[in-house]
């Protein structure tokens, strides 16, 4: 009887074992599907590899339209006035750039209107700014005495801020007046292209030597001076034609 019951069994696990086989089969079947997928793949990622990848926008070196001021496009203007890119601000200045210049008619409370950072300091009379974008005034369809336009404008010290008509003139004066450009604040890259230039290299050293590292606090009248002959020489030296190379850091 027991030899009986092992016969049994083992004719059991004969069948259940056979009948795995035909469950099998399809996963055989769908072996060269997984191998054409694959193929697929590959030649697309084939066909992705051969395709250049996007350029970076950059920094825009031509009007966004023609004709009036000329302004960077709007996208543009948009992620560096709601940034800080103090290097961005000399390239727009520098390499014989074409926008639109504008000098302050007096001394006007620094304030941004497109949400970024202001550094609410105090923009000087003539000093001079770029003109970024044009803010039309916004009556209702109704004729308003003395509503102007404003300007959305960068300073030499990188900071956006939104001017009115009446702050501000295209009309350039004899001896136009710069912000403060911050040393420290310069892409590495941007330093040293500037460092190449003799008269900016001999302030930095200069400024280097009286300042001894600080940045701010407790400085000694030397270093203000220096500090600011280093901005001077910098300001200079671009607007006589210096060149730039583009930032590392970007908007």
């Amino acid at each position: 009887m027991q030899s009986r019951a092992v016969v049994v069994l083992s004719f059991a696990f004969w069948a259940c074992g056979g009948s795995k086989e035909p469950a099998e089969a399809p996963a055989t079947k769908s072996e060269p599907s997984a191998a054409a997928e694959g193929s697929e793949a590959e030649s697309a990622s084939g066909e992705a590899d051969a395709k250049p990848a996007p350029a970076s926008s950059g920094i825009p070196k031509e009007c966004a339209k023609k004709g009036g001021t000329c302004v960077p496009p709007k996208a543009f203007v948009q992620k560096l006035c709601s940034g800080s890119f103090p290097s961005v601000g000399l390239y727009l200045f520098a390499n014989k750039s074409p926008w639109s210049r504008g000098y302050m008619r007096g001394r006007t409370k620094a304030w941004n209107a497109s949400g970024g950072a202001s550094d609410n300091t105090w923009l000087e009379f003539d000093e001079e700014v770029l003109v970024l974008a044009e803010r039309k005034a916004d009556t209702g369809g109704m004729q308003v005495s003395g509503a102007g336009a404003s300007y959305d404008a960068l300073r030499w010290d990188g900071s956006c801020v939104t001017l009115s008509s009446e702050e501000v003139t295209l009309d350039k004066p004899p001896s136009p007046k710069s912000s403060k450009v911050e040393w420290r604040f310069l892409d590495d890259n941007v330093q040293e292209a500037l460092r190449a230039n003799e008269a900016v290299n001999k302030a930095y050293l200069v400024r280097r030597q009286e300042c001894k590292g600080a940045t701010s606090g407790d400085v000694s009248l030397k270093c203000v001076k220096a500090d600011q002959k280093l901005s001077d020489e910098i300001v200079s030296y671009l607007r006589s034609g210096g060149a730039l190379p583009e930032p590392t850091k970007l908007p």
